[in-house]
């Protein structure tokens, strides 16, 4: 297929182009992975498994299990280079109603959810340097009402917080919208910064920061005194989340399937490239921040090594190190570091979510007019409008967060179900062409289905208020589908 898009005539309706290389797509992996985990998650996993080795172990593991998963998908990726990336695939593999509500909760709850708490980290951390921007200075301010028939309390304001965050999508989104070569320059220059950012952090952790006492405290008692048992397991378990999640997102080049040019080899290739570096980048962070602050400390302590990992402020593990790398001045880097982080992140998720829903919509399993592309610029522009429409509006809710929480679940789910597709299709459609093949299949996708299994158990014994509420907005889509099957357009093909 040409990478050049073929000007449209009065027949033909403007399509998607090729315009991404590996380079592009290999930034889209790391920048939508790089965002503001890596910076503060530590604090949350060393509360949870308070020993070194297990917060090194949480961070290996979540490596191995996102590389597992992306060993997987790029073979899907490679053989359906089609816009929508894992919608495709499930809709391949287990039919349309599958691939609906992967489609119904990434836009509901998971990719514009994710945008919404990436834009209000950006904005946050952009209070650091511009104080003007507060969650608690508001631009409109109408007061609290209490909600009728409960007794929930409800701001009606938003804050300049709010704000900047709700302009950061917009910008992102109009970007986005002059075509798939400007969202690309965009994501390759922030990611080269923030990639760059953690290896100076990295770098000079370990040449300037490097601290004795931090050392004694983690590395002289490296496994701690922590039981390695089955309550240690579960413990394990319940904290890969966090990790899991600061890798999450990197699948999001495969939503631009129909995008990328010589597919076949540019989306398994930048899959498992762009997952292996980050996952090594983010252990390798780890390890300095082991190595600038003690894992415990204080938590009414003045200095960022008196407080330790577990009570760095705010949970702000990069703040803390930077601090004592950099001095007083660290807190401000920091600031910018994460800013551009955020900023990077939120593009890439921004451009690939967009090419979900304007699949579904091609597919007549969403409204027809999201499949609308601009006949000059080729880029689902109504997708991107209503993605970010819906975006702000969460962005405003303030509910985001804890719809991210409610999602845990539903998002391994849905990993697991594509990565058993795999199975599926290769049993369903043995003479598919396959350009790349799953190295170490069956071995390695069944090792993703098994820890992620594990992850999905420890969430339900031990966090049963994420898990229900994430399957109850998967579940609310089975009516949604049914309705729009009888009174909308039917689905084709699948």
């Amino acid at each position: 297929m040409s990478d050049k898009a073929i000007p449209p005539t009065s027949k033909q309706a403007p399509s998607l182009i090729r315009g991404l290389g590996l380079l592009d797509s290999t930034m889209i992996v790391m920048g939508s992975m790089i965002g503001s985990g890596i910076f503060i998650v530590s604090a949350d996993v060393a509360r949870q498994v308070p020993s070194p080795a297990l917060l090194i172990l949480a961070w290996v593991l979540a490596g191995v299990f996102t590389q597992a998963c992306a060993l997987g998908l790029a073979e899907l990726a490679g053989a359906f280079p089609r816009a929508g990336g894992q919608y495709a695939y499930l809709r391949e593999a287990f039919g349309p109603l599958m691939g609906f509500l992967f489609g119904w909760t990434l836009f509901l709850v998971i990719n514009t959810g994710t945008v919404a708490a990436v834009a209000v980290a950006f904005a946050r951390f952009l209070g650091v340097l511009v104080p003007a921007i507060s969650s608690t200075s508001y631009v409109v301010n109408l007061g609290e009402f209490v909600l009728p028939f409960t007794a929930h309390r409800f701001l009606a304001a938003v804050s300049t917080q709010q704000l900047a965050a709700i302009v950061s999508i917009a910008v992102l989104t109009v970007i986005n919208c002059f075509g798939i070569r400007l969202g690309a320059v965009v994501q390759n220059l922030f990611t080269f910064t923030k990639t760059g950012a953690l290896l100076a952090l990295a770098l000079l952790g370990v040449i300037v920061g490097w601290n004795a006492q931090a050392v004694e405290a983690n590395f002289g008692n490296f496994l701690g005194n922590v039981p390695w048992n089955y309550a240690a397991l579960a413990a394990l378990g319940v904290a890969l989340v966090g990790p899991i999640f600061a890798a999450d997102a990197w699948y999001a080049i495969a939503f631009t399937g129909e995008e990328v040019k010589n597919p076949g080899r540019n989306l398994p290739r930048s899959m498992v490239l762009g997952v292996g570096l980050v996952c090594l980048l983010y252990v390798v962070t780890n390890f300095v921040y082991l190595g600038v602050l003690p894992l415990e400390g204080s938590p009414d302590g003045t200095t960022p090594l008196a407080r330790g990992i577990q009570y760095a402020a705010e949970d702000r593990v990069g703040t803390a190190a930077a601090q004592v790398i950099f001095g007083p001045v660290g807190m401000v880097l920091m600031a910018v570091a994460v800013v551009i982080s955020t900023f990077g992140c939120n593009n890439g998720i921004i451009l690939s979510g967009a090419r979900v829903y304007y699949a579904m919509a091609r597919d007549k399993l969403f409204f027809a007019s999201v499949s609308k592309v601009h006949p000059r610029y080729h880029t689902p522009v109504i997708a991107l409008a209503v993605q970010g429409v819906w975006s702000c509006l969460l962005t405003l809710s303030g509910t985001y967060s804890q719809l991210l929480d409610y999602i845990i679940f539903a998002v391994l789910l849905f990993n697991i179900l594509t990565t058993c597709g795999l199975f599926v299709l290769r049993r369903k459609r043995p003479d598919l062409p396959r350009p790349y093949r799953t190295w170490g299949y069956p071995w390695v996708p069944l090792i993703f289905i098994g820890i992620a299994g594990f992850v999905e158990w420890a969430l339900l014994v031990y966090k049963p208020m994420y898990t229900w509420p994430g399957l109850i907005i998967v579940l609310l889509g089975l009516p949604v589908y049914y309705l729009w099957r009888r009174f909308g357009a039917a689905p084709s093909g699948g």
